[in-house]
Protein backbone atom coordinates (compact mmCIF):
# COMPACT_ATOMS: atom_id res chain seq x y z
CA UNK A 1 0.00 0.00 0.00
CA UNK A 2 3.00 2.60 0.98
CA UNK A 3 4.76 2.04 -2.26
CA UNK A 4 1.10 2.24 -4.49
CA UNK A 5 1.05 5.97 -2.62
CA UNK A 6 4.53 6.66 -3.58
CA UNK A 7 3.80 5.96 -7.11
CA UNK A 8 0.30 7.68 -6.83
CA UNK A 9 2.87 10.57 -5.77
CA UNK A 10 5.23 10.68 -7.93
CA UNK A 11 2.70 9.81 -10.93
CA UNK A 12 0.93 13.20 -9.76
CA UNK A 13 4.15 15.18 -9.60
CA UNK A 14 5.52 13.90 -12.92
CA UNK A 15 1.61 14.85 -14.02
CA UNK A 16 2.05 18.93 -12.23
CA UNK A 17 5.60 19.01 -14.14
CA UNK A 18 4.62 18.21 -17.22
CA UNK A 19 1.70 20.95 -16.63
CA UNK A 20 3.67 23.64 -15.71
CA UNK A 21 6.31 23.05 -18.54
CA UNK A 22 3.71 23.31 -20.73
CA UNK A 23 2.07 26.47 -19.15
CA UNK A 24 5.80 28.39 -19.02
CA UNK A 25 6.21 26.94 -23.04
CA UNK A 26 2.88 28.20 -23.61
CA UNK A 27 3.77 31.71 -22.07
CA UNK A 28 7.03 32.24 -23.19
CA UNK A 29 6.12 31.09 -27.17
CA UNK A 30 7.59 33.81 -29.24
CA UNK A 31 5.07 35.46 -32.20
CA UNK A 32 6.41 35.13 -35.39
CA UNK A 33 6.91 39.20 -36.16
CA UNK A 34 6.17 38.04 -40.30
CA UNK A 35 2.40 37.45 -39.34
CA UNK A 36 1.45 40.60 -37.89
CA UNK A 37 1.99 42.63 -41.28
CA UNK A 38 1.44 41.99 -45.21
CA UNK A 39 3.20 44.11 -47.50
CA UNK A 40 1.38 43.99 -51.04
CA UNK A 41 2.09 46.13 -54.21
CA UNK A 42 -1.15 45.60 -55.54
CA UNK A 43 -2.61 48.84 -57.49
CA UNK A 44 0.71 49.21 -59.18
CA UNK A 45 0.95 49.73 -62.43
CA UNK A 46 2.64 46.91 -64.51
CA UNK A 47 1.53 48.35 -68.14
CA UNK A 48 2.56 51.73 -69.34
CA UNK A 49 3.34 54.09 -72.31
CA UNK A 50 6.88 54.74 -73.76
CA UNK A 51 7.25 58.05 -72.44
CA UNK A 52 4.50 57.62 -69.89
CA UNK A 53 3.98 57.42 -66.35
CA UNK A 54 3.16 54.79 -63.85
CA UNK A 55 2.66 54.41 -59.87
CA UNK A 56 4.14 51.74 -57.78
CA UNK A 57 2.13 51.12 -54.74
CA UNK A 58 3.13 49.70 -51.54
CA UNK A 59 0.82 48.74 -48.14
CA UNK A 60 1.89 46.93 -45.23
CA UNK A 61 -1.88 45.72 -43.76
CA UNK A 62 -1.14 45.30 -39.99
CA UNK A 63 -2.58 42.37 -38.78
CA UNK A 64 -3.75 41.00 -34.95
CA UNK A 65 -2.98 43.86 -33.19
CA UNK A 66 0.33 45.49 -34.51
CA UNK A 67 1.37 48.45 -35.57
CA UNK A 68 4.28 50.56 -37.42
CA UNK A 69 6.77 51.93 -35.06
CA UNK A 70 6.51 55.45 -35.06
CA UNK A 71 9.63 55.88 -33.14
CA UNK A 72 12.05 53.38 -34.67
CA UNK A 73 13.38 53.76 -38.47
CA UNK A 74 11.16 53.63 -40.96
CA UNK A 75 12.67 53.81 -44.94
CA UNK A 76 11.53 52.46 -48.26
CA UNK A 77 14.33 52.14 -50.94
CA UNK A 78 12.67 52.37 -54.46
CA UNK A 79 14.87 51.58 -57.61
CA UNK A 80 13.96 50.76 -61.18
CA UNK A 81 15.45 49.03 -64.38
CA UNK A 82 14.02 50.70 -67.14
CA UNK A 83 12.06 53.36 -65.54
CA UNK A 84 12.61 55.93 -62.97
CA UNK A 85 11.20 56.32 -59.81
CA UNK A 86 10.40 60.11 -58.65
CA UNK A 87 11.38 59.66 -55.37
CA UNK A 88 13.79 57.06 -54.42
CA UNK A 89 13.57 56.90 -50.92
CA UNK A 90 10.71 57.32 -48.37
CA UNK A 91 9.76 57.76 -45.11
CA UNK A 92 6.36 57.13 -42.59
CA UNK A 93 5.82 60.73 -43.33
CA UNK A 94 5.68 60.03 -46.97
CA UNK A 95 2.43 57.83 -46.88
CA UNK A 96 -1.09 58.50 -48.44
CA UNK A 97 -2.97 56.88 -46.29
CA UNK A 98 -2.21 55.68 -42.56
CA UNK A 99 -4.24 55.48 -39.41
CA UNK A 100 -2.79 56.93 -36.11
CA UNK A 101 -2.28 55.21 -32.72
CA UNK A 102 -0.74 55.66 -29.82
CA UNK A 103 2.48 54.18 -30.40
CA UNK A 104 2.64 55.01 -34.18
CA UNK A 105 0.47 54.19 -37.34
CA UNK A 106 -1.25 50.84 -38.69
CA UNK A 107 -1.67 50.38 -42.55
CA UNK A 108 0.78 52.67 -43.84
CA UNK A 109 0.02 53.13 -48.02
CA UNK A 110 2.59 54.54 -50.35
CA UNK A 111 2.40 55.72 -54.03
CA UNK A 112 5.69 56.49 -55.81
CA UNK A 113 4.88 57.41 -59.30
CA UNK A 114 7.44 56.70 -61.90
CA UNK A 115 8.68 57.53 -65.93
CA UNK A 116 9.21 54.92 -68.32
CA UNK A 117 11.18 56.31 -70.94
CA UNK A 118 11.72 53.40 -73.28
CA UNK A 119 9.73 50.61 -74.58
CA UNK A 120 10.42 47.03 -73.01
CA UNK A 121 10.83 44.78 -69.71
CA UNK A 122 11.39 46.94 -66.73
CA UNK A 123 11.18 46.45 -63.13
CA UNK A 124 11.24 48.61 -59.83
CA UNK A 125 11.70 47.38 -56.32
CA UNK A 126 11.28 48.43 -53.03
CA UNK A 127 13.32 47.49 -50.13
CA UNK A 128 11.43 48.16 -47.45
CA UNK A 129 12.72 48.41 -43.38
CA UNK A 130 10.12 48.51 -40.54
CA UNK A 131 9.48 47.79 -36.84
CA UNK A 132 6.73 45.90 -36.41
CA UNK A 133 4.68 46.21 -33.04
CA UNK A 134 2.80 44.85 -30.29
CA UNK A 135 2.31 45.21 -26.77
CA UNK A 136 4.59 42.21 -25.94
CA UNK A 137 7.10 42.77 -28.88
CA UNK A 138 9.08 45.35 -31.65
CA UNK A 139 10.46 43.29 -34.46
CA UNK A 140 12.76 44.87 -37.25
CA UNK A 141 11.89 43.74 -40.53
CA UNK A 142 13.26 44.27 -44.00
CA UNK A 143 10.93 43.12 -47.26
CA UNK A 144 12.35 43.67 -51.12
CA UNK A 145 9.38 43.96 -53.24
CA UNK A 146 9.35 43.82 -56.87
CA UNK A 147 7.06 44.57 -59.43
CA UNK A 148 7.52 43.73 -63.31
CA UNK A 149 6.44 46.25 -65.62
CA UNK A 150 6.10 46.32 -69.64
CA UNK A 151 6.50 49.39 -71.16
CA UNK A 152 4.89 49.40 -74.75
Amino acid sequence: MNLMIRALAILCTGQFVLVSGAALAAEGQQVDPTTLYELSTQGSSQKVKAGGKGTLVVALKTKNGSHVSGEAPFKIEVSGKGVKPEKDKLTLADAVEKRPVPEGVEDPRFEVPFLAASAGAAALNAKVTFFICTPKICARQQKTLSVPVQVD
